[in-house]
């Protein structure tokens, strides 16, 4: 049964233990498929925003952004069940939710579980399952106000064939952005089948096919007050600001409301990615208390990126200045993980350890532009244009990757555990990088190592039967420049560290119709590369963060569900020294200090079951850029459902049918929901209202 806050659930990329979320001594958030379907999350960035103190931003450069316990982007491991495939911003894509069993929140320092890059947490993306039993298949389509459409077809069970079950899932969709011309098509394909040769010995194959294409939006830009006139808006964007792209002295600046809708990109722009998975492993009992898994895996992507990036205002010409950039990906990846898990008895206590053996080789090649085109368009009604002359260099990186870890947890008494792990991790890249004319630049090729070594120890108490009390004390390590595909030899190359210490109280109660979780935590990052506009990188010598995060729901009649969240963060730079100033004391770009959301549903118990409900979201205000000189203003947007389940006796071939209608930022809200420090010059605004229809069946 699913409890309100999903605590009994098993996460994967919190511990390989096989622990459930309350067992784990972390926070551990899982959003379920169920939870994704009746809250609308169409894409994974929207379930980010659903999680306890997680924010999100689908900038183009670097889609499906998230900020987290004060870190944000690369700073949080990004995993496809369970596996990282490179920095957050160089891979992540706009990703459909159709396809996913269920997206797992890891926070703080997870070095552990999920190696190099987890300073701020780990989020994990599991596709759906193979289940045994009866076949069940489900279909669901939507449409809304702005002409985007889903459609999903799902099929699972065991087959014919004594021990084999599969899982088969298909989608598209295209979601039309509400700026001029932009919008995302997606489309997915996985599949898994599973298969029992004994009672000891399990197989599995699993192949997964990826793409979208989008007409990028890059935002809306920052505007002088004085210029907008009347069209200024307030609650959006503020502060004084001097363009990091030309100069000029915008002095306050605004978002001017005739520019909500305007695409400045070019008319030729494209953004395109193709991604492939191909899983496979086994499952063997070697003894009644010794158990063997391992999997082993290729991920291929090619990527490309060709659009108008930069959108900054000119006070002296009153124009938009603009800049091309175009750049490409292609990438290979190959792997095994290995568990050895072992249960067994110490003293007369419980003891279950698992080691872990894991290897991986990537190779990454980065074809990009070597001029970058611009000119200079009107506020209103551009003249878009296009592309212009290419020019090309390219960049390669190859990256090695071997890791031994132990993970152990030892019951001491029936309510109190012991949980630690130490993970030891080689690390080798191989880089080059050449001009326009195929010549290697000075300093190329290059190779380094690294050999972290991260872990965890900690503990559960189950003080009375629901109630646990946790703590915990963990480290990671990262990449100091923070993105291992680009890093230079003229950069520090040593990682960067970072620990947290952390303690909370899971409970889950009344039946199980109730459950709450508190935890406070204070993490600790060194030798901090942080972004400085300009695809420039600062060194921060600390990054601080501590916060509290609470989080409840509650079902106190049968028809009726609430559930809330609140998290406080203060996020600072420490020893943040550069010449000509310092930006000791500031926070972080794109970290709000709160975050809240809230939500209520009731049925109605009728023929046709009907259930109405709402949901809000609080986001505090948050800076573009480490200079905290603009910012990004608090916003608090809601959006309203209603679904009714149609009885078995109208579609007698279908099991459920259920017809939602749902209403997104009921209030029309205008706001910006996400920045890019790189490009400080322009502001992501979020979507206006839309209405939607959804349709879902299973049978």
């Amino acid at each position: 049964m699913q409890t309100p806050l999903n605590t009994n659930a098993v996460a994967e990329s919190a511990s390989r233990l096989g622990l459930t979320v309350r067992q784990t001594p972390a926070t551990v958030e899982v959003i379920s498929a169920e939870t994704m379907r009746e809250q609308g999350y169409r894409t994974v960035s929207e379930v980010a925003q659903g999680a306890v103190g997680v924010t999100s931003g689908d900038n183009p450069a670097e889609p499906s952004a998230f900020s987290m316990r004060g870190f944000t982007n690369s700073q949080i491991n990004t995993l496809y069940n369970g596996i990282k495939i490179g920095p957050q911003n160089m891979t992540s894509r706009i990703a459909d939710t159709a396809n996913l069993e269920a997206v797992e929140f890891l926070k703080g320092p997870a070095s552990l579980i999920s190696g190099e890059g987890a300073a701020g947490g780990a989020i994990n993306f599991v596709t759906k399952q193979p289940h045994t039993g009866a076949v069940n298949n489900e279909a669901d389509f939507s449409w809304d106000s702005l002409n985007s459409f889903r459609a999903h077809y799902g099929s699972g069970g065991s087959t014919n064939v004594q021990g084999l079950d599969y899982r088969l899932d298909i989608s598209r969709s295209a979601l039309n952005g509400f700026a001029d011309d932009t919008n995302v098509k997606t489309f997915g394909t996985s599949g898994q089948l599973n298969y029992r040769v004994s009672d000891s010995l399990k197989i599995w194959g699993a192949i997964e096919y990826r793409e979208d294409r989008s007409k990028a939006y890059w935002g809306a830009p920052l505007v002088p007050v004085s210029y907008s006139g009347s069209h200024a808006t307030t609650g959006i964007a503020s502060g004084n600001y001097v363009s990091n792209y030309n100069g000029t002295n915008l002095g306050a600046v605004t978002i001017d409301d005739r520019t909500f809708n305007t695409n400045y990109n070019v008319l030729d722009n494209r953004n395109v990615a193709q991604e492939v998975w191909l899983r496979g492993g086994f499952e063997l009992k070697l003894a009644p208390d010794l158990t063997l898994k391992s999997q082993a895996y290729g991920y291929g992507a090619e990527r490309t990126w060709f659009n108008n990036e930069i959108e900054a205002f000119n006070s002296t010409t009153n124009l938009v200045d603009r800049e091309r950039f175009y750049v490409a990906h292609s990438q290979r990846l190959v792997g095994n993980i290995t568990d050895l898990i072992w249960d067994t008895n110490i003293a007369g206590f419980d003891n279950r350890l698992v080691t872990t053996l894991s290897s991986s080789y990537l190779d990454f090649v980065r074809p990009g532009a070597a001029n970058f085109p611009g000119d200079s368009v009107s506020l209103v009604d551009p003249n878009r244009g296009y592309y212009g002359l290419l020019t090309t260099q390219q960049q390669t990186a190859r990256i090695d990757n071997e890791a031994l870890s132990f993970e152990d947890r030892l019951k001491l008494t029936r309510s109190f555990a012991l949980i630690g792990g130490l993970r030891v991790e080689h690390i080798g890249l191989d880089r080059n990088s050449t001009d326009k004319n195929g010549v290697e630049k000075a300093g190329f090729p290059f190779t380094k190592d690294w050999a972290p070594v991260t872990g965890r120890i900690g503990y559960t108490w189950d003080a009375v039967p629901g109630l646990t009390f946790f703590s915990q004390y963990a480290t990671g390590a990262d990449v100091a420049a923070n993105n291992i595909f680009l890093l230079s030899p003229t950069q520090p190359l040593d990682l960067t560290t970072s620990r947290t210490y952390e303690t909370g109280v899971k409970h889950l109660f009344w039946d199980n119709r109730a459950e709450w979780s508190f935890s406070a935590y204070d993490i600790l990052r060194k030798n901090v590369y942080a972004a400085a506009g300009g695809m420039q990188l600062n060194i921060a010598g600390r990054q601080e963060s501590k916060g509290l995060e609470l989080a409840a729901s509650i079902r106190p009649i049968e028809p009726l569900r609430v559930w809330g969240n609140i998290a406080y963060v203060d996020a600072r730079y420490a020893d943040y020294n550069f010449a000509g100033g310092s930006f000791s004391g500031n926070t972080p770009p794109n970290v709000p200090r709160i975050v809240a959301n809230a939500g209520a549903s009731y049925r109605f118990f009728t023929p046709w079951p009907v259930e109405l409900g709402i949901v809000g979201r609080h986001v505090g205000d948050r800076y573009n850029t480490d200079a905290n000189t603009v910012t990004m203003n608090a916003y608090t947007v809601g959006d309203v459902y209603a679904f009714v389940d149609i009885p078995k006796t109208v579609f007698n071939a279908v099991d459920q049918a259920r017809l939602t209608f749902r209403v997104r930022n009921f209030t029309d809200k205008r706001y910006a929901i996400w920045g890019d420090p790189f490009y400080p010059d322009q502001i992501l605004l979020g979507a206006p209202r839309t209405y939607e229809i959804s349709a879902a069946f299973k049978w």
